[in-house]
Parts: structure tokens; sequence; C-alpha cells
């Protein structure tokens, strides 16, 4: 079986899912939050890593940055150009994988939004995107890494869920393994006739570890919050949010 994430089933099937009305919805708040976070001023420099079809490179288009959104999918970012010619936007978007993806110097800030990271199971691919991205960043570059971090995991996981968006329906089987640092999802879509199935799994990390792969990746200092707003990483984080300062 193909990996999910290198799969276009996977992603053309799961985007009702992955990018919901409420999803495009939150990326319009997002922006504001994150580009207080990375310090940047509209005019700026921004990578969007693992864009997907667009929702906060759209955004930062709309308020005056200059973007560049990078993903893997070409039916995600055909949607996003499209959306972004609607609007008469200017922004570049780029098809290639997260992995070798590089531009020296070029970015004033980069972001990677959604549990974006961690995807392969090798770690030392997991760290050439972060060294790629450091790379990519002019001398005072800041990236921002959000996902769900472990601890915030541990306290919501649920073993079995579903969700329903217009006619589809997904069902959804977790597991932690390796030491409570690995997750695997099984998901069952059923739309109309349709039934499809995929095995989805990436790595989960805590704040510490995070943190010391950033730091370990070229990054000098990571502060870490458990939300966009700047609120504290603790026992009421919604999410982990490494802000990391080359």
């Amino acid at each position: 079986m193909e990996t999910w994430h290198k799969s276009d089933s996977f992603w053309e099937t799961m985007a009702p899912f992955l990018f919901s009305e409420r999803h495009w919805e939150s990326a319009v708040t997002d922006i504001d939050p994150t580009t207080v976070l990375l310090g940047v001023e509209p005019g700026a420099a921004i990578l969007d890593m693992c864009c997907g079809p667009g929702r906060h490179s759209l955004e930062l288009a709309r308020r005056g940055y200059r973007v560049t959104g990078v993903d893997r999918t070409t039916a995600y970012l055909e949607q996003a150009r499209q959306q972004a010619e609607e609007e008469d936007l200017t922004l570049e978007f780029v098809e290639d994988d997260m992995r070798p993806f590089c531009r020296p110097g070029a970015f004033e800030g980069a972001m990677m939004m959604y549990t974006s990271f961690g995807y392969f199971e090798d770690p030392a691919e997991n760290r050439q995107v972060l060294a790629n991205i450091c790379r990519s960043l002019n001398g005072r570059g800041v990236l921002i890494v959000e996902m769900m971090g472990k601890e915030v995991l541990a306290r919501v996981f649920r073993e079995r869920d579903w969700d329903e968006v217009d006619d589809a329906v997904i069902l959804q089987r977790r597991k932690v393994s390796k030491d409570w640092s690995w997750m695997e999802n099984r998901w069952i879509v059923f739309e109309g006739q349709e039934r499809y199935e995929f095995k989805v799994s990436h790595w989960i990390y805590s704040a510490a570890e995070l943190s010391g792969m950033l730091k370990e990746c070229g990054f000098s200092l990571v502060d870490v919050y458990g939300d966009l707003e700047g609120g504290p990483y603790d026992h009421t984080a919604e999410r982990l949010v490494a802000v990391a300062h080359k």
C-alpha cells in the first residue's frame, strides 16, 4: 500500500474533512496572532510549508505579505491558484516535497500549520525538513510549527471517533505506539455507495522533544506556547506552538 502522505487519493478523498468550512474560517483568525509571533509586517516574504489548498497562504496574500506556498498535492495547488486568480492575488505556489525544498535566506518567516510535521518514519528526514527551512530563512527569520502536542494528546486522547461532512462520514481509530512517540490511525470514509480506507501514521512530539530537534537543526532559540495567541503550554494548552528563532 502506498504511504499515506504520498497518496493523491488520500489527500483528495480527505479534503472535505481536513479543510471543511470551519477550517477555512479559522485560517482567517489564525493570521493576526501568527504574524505577531513571527514578528513580521506586510511586505515580508513568508514560506507556508505544506500549504494544502492555501488557507493561510491566501489570507496572508490578502493582507499584503509576499507568500510562497509549498505542497506536494497537485489538486490542492490547482485549487489555491484558481482562488488566487479569482481574487487577483499575487503569490507563488510550488509543487514539491517538503524534504528537499530550500531557498537559502529567501524568507523572513515560515510556518508549518495543522500538524504538517513528523510524517516521515526516518527521523533524519524530518530533521532535513527543519534544517532546510532554517537555511531558507534570513538572518533573523522565525519559524512557527503548530501541531497537536504529545502532552495535549494524552489529555484528550480518544481511541475511536467519527465525523460527518455533508454526505460523507469518517470513522477513526487511533493507537499510540513506540513508547508514546508514534500515532497510528485507521480512517474509514463512507461517501454515498463508496468506501475508502487509509492508514495514517506520524510522529508525535512533546514540547521538549520538538524544541530540542529545532535547536539541533540550526535554530538558536525556541519559545513554546499552548495556542497561537501566546498562551502558556500547560494543562490548559489546546495545541503545541513552537516559535523557533534562527
